[in-house]
Formats: C-alpha cells, sequence, structure tokens
C-alpha cells in the first residue's frame, strides 16, 4: 500500500530499523534514532542496488516520488544512480542524450542533496552552541523549576553568551569558564564571579545528560578558587560613609557618577536600577521615582520615595543629560545609559583609606544604619525591594509610603551630617538648600 503523509508522521522508531514500502521500490527506512530515510531498490545488469535521497520531511513524499521515477529512468538507460550519488564519472561510452539525462540527475538531486545535509549539518551545529543550548535549557528546565529564574537569565545574557555564545558547547574549556569569571571578579563583584559558574556548572551537567558534552568545565573549578561562598557583611561605619563621599565629591570624577554615587546610598536600591533609570520615571511634583517590574530583579515595580537631597541631585542632572531619555547618559551616545561597569572604576580609582568594598554594600550600610535607628524592618525591607511572603507580604504591599519618606529624609539628612568636614562645611556641591559649595 502506497505510503502518505499521514502514514509517514505516524512512524514511530523501534529497537531496530525497520522499512515501510512505497512503490516503484521505493520505501522510507525508520532509524532507531527516530529519524526516516529515503532509499530505493533496483536491479541493474543483475543486481540489486540500494540508493538514499536523505530524511522525510527534509525531503517530502512528492519529491521523494519524483527522484524515485528519475532514479528509474536512469536505470532504464543503464546507468547506476548509486555510482553517480557516489560521485563515480558517467561512462565515456554513454551517448550523449544518456550523458545529459545523467547530468540533469546529478544537477538535480546528487548536488542538491548534498547541499541539504551541509544545511542540515550547519542547523545541528548551529543548535549546540551555548546559546543556543543554554536558552533551551532556560525554557524547558529552569524556568519551570524556579521561582525567580530572572537571575539565571542575567547571568547568561550579561555574561557567558558575549563571551562564549557562539562556541560550539563540546569545546568550552576550563580557561573560557575562568576568562568569564576573571572579568566578573575584577570589575568588583566575586559573588556574582561564584553565582555565574554555579550556572554554568549547572548548564554544562545538563548538557551532559543530553549527550552534548563529555566534560564539565565549570565543575572542574572549585568554589573556593573564585570566592567564599558567603554573603558579604562590610557596612560602612557613619565616619567611613562620611571619608567615602568626601573623596568622592573631592575627585576628578565626572559630577554625574558623583551624584550617582550619592544617589545610591540614599534611595537604597542596586546600581543597575540607577544608572538604567530615565527621566519618565522620576516624578518631582510628587518626589517619587517608580521604576518598572521589568528592570528590577523580582519583576515586580519600585516605588521609591524621594528625600529634598535626592530631588535636587535628579534636577542638576537632568540639566547634565543633555536632552536624553536617560538619567545617566553614555559618554559617547545620549541614546543610551552608562555601563554597569563604570561607576565601579570610578571608586575603585579613588585612593582613600576606607575597607575594601563594592557599591553592593551601600544597601547593607543603609539597611544596617536604620536598624540601629529604630526604624521598624517591614520598612526597610521595603526600601530594599526585598518581598515579604505570605499574607504579611500582601499586606505590606501597598503599605509605608509615607513611613518610607520619612524615614528615607532622616537616612539623608543622617548621610549629610557625616560629610561635614571639621570646619562644619559641606563639600559636596551647588545643588539643594542645606549646602555649601566649595570650589
Amino acid at each position: 500500500m502506497a505510503l502518505s503523509d499521514t502514514r509517514l508522521r505516524s512512524l514511530k522508531p523501534a529497537d531496530k530499523a525497520y522499512q515501510e514500502a512505497d512503490e516503484g521500490g521505493l520505501f522510507v527506512e525508520v532509524m532507531p534514532g527516530g529519524a526516516k530515510v529515503w532509499r530505493m531498490r533496483y536491479r541493474l545488469a543483475g543486481k540489486q542496488e540500494k540508493v538514499t535521497l536523505g530524511d522525510y520531511p527534509t525531503y517530502s513524499l512528492a519529491e521523494a516520488r519524483s527522484w524515485r521515477d528519475d532514479c528509474k529512468i536512469l536505470v532504464g538507460r543503464g546507468l547506476s544512480p548509486m555510482a553517480l550519488k557516489r560521485g563515480d564519472p558517467i561512462p565515456e561510452d554513454a551517448a550523449p542524450p544518456v550523458k545529459e539525462l545523467a547530468q540533469d540527475f546529478i544537477r538535480e538531486w546528487c548536488l542538491k542533496t548534498r547541499e541539504k545535509a551541509k544545511i542540515k549539518e550547519e542547523a545541528a551545529k548551529e543548535a549546540d552552541t551555548v546559546e543556543a543550548f543554554a536558552r533551551r535549557w532556560y525554557a524547558e528546565i529552569v524556568t519551570p523549576a524556579n521561582s525567580n529564574p530572572r537571575n539565571i537569565l542575567r547571568a547568561l545574557e550579561k555574561d557567558i553568551f558575549p563571551a562564549i555564545g557562539s562556541k560550539q558547547i563540546a569545546d568550552v574549556t576550563v580557561t573560557d569558564i575562568l576568562a568569564i569569571t576573571d572579568k566578573i571578579k575584577n570589575r568588583g563583584a566575586d559573588q556574582m564571579a561564584l553565582q555565574t559558574r554555579n550556572v554554568l556548572k549547572r548548564l554544562f551537567a545538563y548538557a551532559i545528560a543530553r549527550e552534548k558534552t563529555q566534560f564539565n568545565p565549570a565543575a572542574a573549578i572549585e568554589a573556593k578558587f573564585i570566592a567564599q561562598a558567603k554573603s558579604r557583611d562590610v557596612a560602612l561605619t557613619p565616619e567611613e560613609v562620611g571619608k567615602l563621599l568626601r573623596a568622592i565629591y573631592q575627585s576628578s570624577m565626572k559630577r554625574a557618577y558623583k551624584l550617582a554615587l550619592h544617589l545610591l546610598i540614599l534611595c537604597m536600591v542596586r546600581k543597575s536600577e540607577l544608572i538604567e533609570a530615565k527621566w519618565e520615571e522620576i516624578d518631582f511634583d510628587r518626589a517619587e521615582w517608580s521604576i518598572p517590574g521589568e528592570r528590577m530583579k523580582k519583576d515586580k515595580p519600585h516605588l521609591v520615595p524621594l528625600s529634598r537631597q535626592a530631588v535636587a541631585m535628579f534636577e542638576e542632572l537632568k540639566g547634565l543629560a543633555s536632552g536624553s531619555e536617560w538619567v545617566f547618559p553614555s559618554r559617547g551616545s545620549l541614546r543610551q545609559p552608562i555601563s554597569h561597569n563604570t561607576l565601579n572604576k570610578a571608586v575603585q580609582a579613588l585612593q582613600i583609606d576606607v575597607r575594601d568594598f563594592v557599591i553592593h554594600d551601600f544597601r547593607r550600610t543603609a539597611s544596617t544604619h536604620l536598624h540601629e535607628a529604630g526604624f521598624n524592618s517591614d520598612w526597610i525591607e521595603k526600601s530594599l525591594a526585598h518581598e515579604t511572603k505570605g499574607i504579611r507580604g500582601v499586606y505590606n504591599r501597598a503599605q509605608y509610603a509615607d513611613q518610607r519618606r520619612e524615614m528615607l529624609q532622616w537616612w539623608a539628612d543622617f548621610v549629610d551630617s557625616q560629610i561635614q568636614d571639621g570646619r562644619g562645611k559641606v563639600i559636596i556641591g551647588p545643588f539643594g538648600k542645606a549646602y555649601q559649595s566649595v570650589a
């Protein structure tokens, strides 16, 4: 019985290869791995031969039958489709019409088959690049099982894909992984380097399970050689806060960067949330900054009540932005924000006697001193955009706006008091009525 597309689609692999016939010697062979391969049997000079076209559905049923008919014409003229497919030369003694027939067959089927096989091979190779495989892993494995998969996607897109995304998953080496983690550590983010290594370790474990590689290069690097697997506990003392900000404002870094670092302390936001801020998010009349959910770690919108000092800083930054939609436009283009490493480099260039710290420690510093001052923990956690789970968390989402405004104003005033030098002057610049400019 002749094959049909419905029948072809329904064929399932078995432990051993098996065949399903069409007509005129054409059949499809179903391989244990699931491939369905078109082949044809015929007899030439008393001997049976077999020739292969390619896979279904790369070649449709109609194409396979057309190929079969051309093969039968060649056999009728004494030519071997198998030999022509193999690349054997056309017999010298063949009549001109037979040679032309063979040449047409080579152009129509032999070269076409090789080209399609090459395209299929390249597509399979592309599917096994780190980026392609990782995106499948993220969609099929990570997202369904992880309550907050965005952190993993951020590591993939920010550090992994730019470095090794185009490499074959089986070609990635320990050196590649070390290059990624070292680059992250060089921007002062040891814990992020460790987390990125852990993402890679999970990715390659899955690749091994899917038989894409036999080696996990991330697992070969012990965590202790990257960073200690623990949260940082650095919180600057009030004196260190003052010393740091005085050094920042007395440095030669751009004015916008000075204000950015100051705002990170006052607003208790993450660095990425600040440097990717747009002016449409700032409401000067209400003294509020509304950060959309897609830019937040937990994918939930976050409202920051702005202290008087923060409002004054944003007002100055508005003038520095040269009409850009970004609060901190890039030096090279007003159409994009500064890079994620810009503020890290600015801080690393400071020559100050303050303990080693990273910018993220500003959040811990604010939390520590606000707790010590007796402010409600729920207000502080809300300001840090930490989600409280359960019924209490649902209730708290719309709460504490007024309390947090009062708390953040206290915090801005407290930070001000630490910046004053021994003469009682503030040296941070002209913004805000409480400040005195020092040239």
